[in-house]
Parts: C-alpha cells; structure tokens; sequence
C-alpha cells in the first residue's frame, strides 16, 4: 500500500473546509488522515496522506472466501468486480471455490413429469400454464408403474436423486395421497434418494412427505424479489419463501434456484444469489430460458453463453458451499455445459427435462469422466 502526501499551508478558514469536503467526498472512509500542525509563527498545517489501495483480483478475493470470507449485499465492489471483470479469469476463480468446497464430485439428479399441463398459475415463462397457449403435453398423474420404470432406470444408470415434478398450485388431496402411496413403495423398492416438486403444500403435508422417506424438496423462487411481479401475479414471492421454510420445518433439505433470461438484469440474478444465500439452500438449479412459442416470453432473445457463465461463477462466490446446479438451457452452453463445469458448476439435472429435452445420462457421464470428476453418492 502506496501513500501519497498532500501538504496545505493555509490558515483554518473557508478555503481548507472546502478542500476537507470535496477530499473527504471522493475517498473512501479509512484510505486517508489529516495531521493539524502549530508552526512558530501560528500559521496551521494541515497534511492530508492518502492511502491508495492495491486493487484486489478476483482470485484474491476467492482465497477470502476459502478462508472463511462470505460476499454480503453491501460489498459493492467485489459485486461490481464480478459483473465486469475478465470473464476467464472469473471462471478459474470460480472453478476454485468449486474445487475447494464441494471436491472433484458432481451431484445428478433426474426427473419425471409425474402431472403435466394446465396449470392455473400465470407464470410468464412456463409451457404448463393455461393462461399460455403451447403444445405442452397434457396428462394426469402417471400411474406407479411408469414412475417406478424411470426411477430404476436412472437408478441402474448412476443418477442418485429422483425427483417426482408435478403441475399445478398443489395437488388435490386425492392427488397428494397417490403421491404418498407412489413414494411409500418407491423407498421401498428402489436405493435412489427422493426428490418432491409439488407446488405450495401445507406444513402438515410436508411432515408426511418426510415422513414416508422424501428427503429433498424443489421449489424455485424464480427470480429477485423485485422483478418476480414482471413474471407472476398468482403468487407471490413471499408464497414461495413462506413455502420454502415449512418445508424446511420439517427436515426436508429445499432445492431452490430460478430462471435467467427472462428479461432481468444482472443485478437481480445477484438480488436472487442472496436470497438463496439467506434462506441457506445447499442446492441452486440455474435454468437458462429457452423461449418457448405460444409463452408470454416467447421472443425474447436467448442468453449469450458468456452472460450463463458469468452468472454461474457469480453464483458460486455467493453461495460458495452450495451445489450450484446445470438445469434447463444447458444446450446455450457450448458441450451441454461443460465450461460451466469448469467454473463453477457442481451439479446438473441429467436426462430429459420437463419441456425443454437436455442432455442423456450417458452423456453426462462420459463427460463427467473426461472432466474427471466422480459421481457423488447420498
């Protein structure tokens, strides 16, 4: 650290005030100091030093946060470092952190549309919904035996989480005790962990989800706070957090991340990072809209590549602890992702998506393989 004295020979009058004010204004609190000095003849020095700070890499800052340092909302710099800086050097930083937290290990997990189509929730984005007018396939809740053939085979296929995704607000009751009775047997039949996605449930629906073996529950907030009106008035944004934290009340682990590309900014994709980080989610699904015709969205432009990347690293210096998950749009990434993987992605969503098709298990395997990165188990 560098410092540079400026020295003002002048009585304290109107001229040294405005000369404190304008230095005060333009330097940071801390990187400077006044020194008052009496001379012989009663005139008043006044030396200002100023500290010029080195600036600080973004892999600096990444050797912070290994060694316990967590990015808040206020640290205005380091977030505006991460919206510009180099975006190779942002992806080996973030790639660290990744290395360093969560090992040369992937996370998979996959999913079954076990209720498709006709929702009543206006979600812009979202094929499922009635208030938009897709080609989305439409059925009822698929009966066991379909479910359980998909589960074993992911299972028999390496995947260590299964996840049953229904549409719709919540399930009706009748609903609810099918899926009951679907995951009873499930646990009982199969070695892979069970993942939820039901929509909003009640606390006491949640204590039975658990109850019968569910361990992981998904529920997206979609987006910052601020910009989820732009994309849902059905619910609301504290619909989502009050829903997240019963399920959290009863010892499930939540899954929860959002949707990029959906006319935000970079600052509330950052407004979002931190929700996630205050409600301490260990697993953050990054979906990167694919615009779909007949949707709300339907034209607005993809993603660059780039701007998916930098919002992975991004997200792993926030949330550095947890699995930043690969989910919809992994095709916008050269290789279904694989430079994500190399910057800060932990995990992913394998084999077909609920829309919008990703890649194959055997894929993802062979890649995870090439990358050399090991399969985690539960």
């Amino acid at each position: 650290m560098s410092e540079r004295l400026v020295v003002l020979f002048c009585s304290f009058n109107f001229f040294t005030i405005l000369v404190h004010c304008i230095i005060m204004s333009r330097c940071q609190p801390g990187n400077y100091n006044w020194l008052t000095i009496q001379t012989m003849n009663s005139k008043t020095v006044f030396i200002f030093i100023y500290k010029r700070r080195k600036k600080v890499t973004v892999l600096e800052n990444a050797e912070r946060i290994k060694d316990g340092y967590r990015i808040n909302r206020e640290d205005k710099d380091i977030i505006q470092q991460l919206k510009t800086c180099d975006i190779d050097e942002l992806l080996d930083a973030a790639d660290m952190l990744r290395e360093h937290f969560k090992g040369n290990f992937v996370d998979l997990c996959s999913i079954i549309a076990g209720k498709s189509g006709n929702c009543g929730e206006n979600c812009k984005f979202c094929a499922q919904s009635a208030f938009n007018h897709t080609q989305c396939a439409v059925h009822k809740l698929l009966d066991y035996e379909t479910i359980y053939n998909e589960a074993h085979s992911n299972e028999l296929e390496g995947v260590q989480r299964f996840a049953i995704v229904n549409s719709g607000k919540s399930p009706t009751e009748s609903e609810f005790e099918e899926l009951i009775k679907i995951y009873e047997r499930l646990v009982k039949e199969l070695n892979i962990s069970l993942c939820a996605s039901l929509g909003f449930l009640t606390q006491e629906q949640f204590d039975r989800l658990y109850s019968v073996g569910v361990r992981r529950y998904h529920s997206n907030i979609e987006t910052s706070r601020g910009y989820f009106p732009q994309i849902c008035t059905s619910h609301s944004f504290d619909d989502k957090i009050a829903n997240i934290k019963r399920a959290k009340d009863a010892g499930l682990e939540v899954c929860s991340g959002g949707i990029i590309g959906m006319g935000e900014n970079m600052d509330d994709r950052i407004e979002m990072a931190f929700d996630l980080k205050e409600l301490e989610i260990k697993s953050i699904p990054i979906n990167a809209l694919i615009p779909i015709k007949g949707t709300a969205l339907e034209n607005l432009s993809q993603l660059t590549e780039e701007e998916i990347l930098r919002t992975v690293a991004i997200f792993r210096f926030i949330n550095p602890e947890a699995d930043i998950r690969l989910a919809a749009g992994r095709s916008l990434i050269e290789n279904d992702g694989e430079k994500a993987f190399l910057g800060g992605a932990s995990a992913t969503i394998t084999g077909n998506m609920l829309t919008t098709s990703g890649s194959t298990i055997k894929s993802d395997m062979e890649m995870f393989e090439r990358l050399g990165r090991k399969i985690r188990n539960t």
